[in-house]
């Protein structure tokens, strides 16, 4: 099951809006005899990928899988009928499908004598696909707070200029990520302040072509008429607090934010905004993820890369189970959960 696990990591970028699965096949005497994870949508899903690797060597084998196999006709048939049909022995699951649309696929292959195992591994498996499993559980979009930072912790020097902090790597890497969510979210003060485009340009050739929906967090409606989320490159909301709801700040309400976005289909944000933005976002509990590019270089003044995050003392302070590291061209990438987030 680890192998499985780290086998649906692969498909990260190129999943979405699907779930990220891996399956690991083998024979009846238990050696591995194939392996294979879910690569975009409309793609086989990752049992037909391992199975179709071991071929006659699965039959009276057991398969390993990440997420209950899928019991429904979409764009691809049935995982249960492609297991029940190569003659597995056994299906192993980390995690039952939380989607009614999918789910039922371990009673099916029970129903076909075949046994079935629930919960191995459940915690690793559920820790990879949280961006998939959490709106199921939330009825709101998974959110991964993205930042750009000097190793001093500032997102803009004194005069305020903050291009470019990171350099060329960083930036096509940010391009990759944006372009494997369905909407970016970012503040009106950004918007004002740096006029950003917003769209995901990755030179990743496998990375799946479109462009997220851009939602600029506008309270008051002050989004320029001539800013570039408004070029329609990318389809964009403006989202102001007369139409979603403010909040006791007056602000407009993120929380109700997020369940609209929910509401229209969208699962997978990445929060772009400025440090009071994602400050706001903190202090209601709305991040489920960090993705940090921190640059070796130092500002001394400037914007912090977060303001008020709720926390007064450092008893309150915001801890983070870190779970990869990597260098990206001169900078560094940091990837980490909230630890109350740790299970989707």
């Amino acid at each position: 099951m680890r192998r499985a696990v780290a086998l649906a990591a692969r498909g990260a970028l190129t999943t979405p809006p699907n779930p990220d699965v891996g399956c690991v096949v083998l024979d009846a005497a238990g050696r591995v005899v194939g392996e294979g994870w879910h690569e975009r949508p409309g793609g086989p899903h990752a049992e037909v990928v391992a199975l179709r690797s071991a071929g006659d060597a699965a039959r009276g084998g057991t398969a390993v899988v990440t997420l209950e196999p899928c019991d429904h006709t979409g764009r691809t048939g049935p995982c249960t009928s492609a297991l029940i049909e190569a003659g597995v022995r056994r299906v192993v699951i980390a995690v039952a499908d939380p989607n009614p649309v999918a789910a039922g696929g371990a009673a099916t292959l029970r129903a076909h004598g075949i046994d079935v195992e629930l919960g191995v591994l459940q915690d690793d498996a559920e820790r990879m696909n949280a961006r998939w499993l959490t709106p199921f559980r939330t009825r709101r979009p998974f959110v991964v707070w993205k930042f750009a930072a000097t190793l001093d912790g500032r997102s803009a020097a004194a005069d305020g200029t903050s291009r470019w902090i990171t350099g060329a790597q960083a930036r096509a890497d940010v391009h990759r990520l944006r372009a494997s969510v369905d909407t970016v979210v970012a503040g009106v003060g950004t918007v004002v302040a740096d006029d950003p485009q917003l769209t995901a340009r990755p030179a990743d050739e496998h990375v799946p072509p479109g462009q997220p929906l851009r939602v600029v967090v506008d309270s008051d409606g002050r989004t320029p008429a001539t800013a570039r989320v408004r070029d329609g490159s990318a389809p964009t909301w403006i989202a102001t607090a007369d139409e979603v709801g403010a909040g006791a700040d007056g602000r407009v309400d993120l929380a109700k934010l997020l369940s609209m976005l929910d509401e229209r289909g969208q699962r997978y944000v990445l929060l772009e905004g400025g440090p009071t933005l994602a400050g706001a976002f903190w202090r209601a509990g709305l991040v489920d993820r960090v993705v940090g590019y921190v640059a070796p270089a130092l500002l001394g003044a400037g914007d912090a890369v977060l303001a008020c995050a709720g926390v007064t003392t450092i008893g309150e302070a915001i801890r983070l189970d870190v779970s990869d590291v990597a260098v990206v061209g001169g900078d560094i990438r940091i990837t980490a959960t909230p630890r109350e987030h740790r299970k989707a």
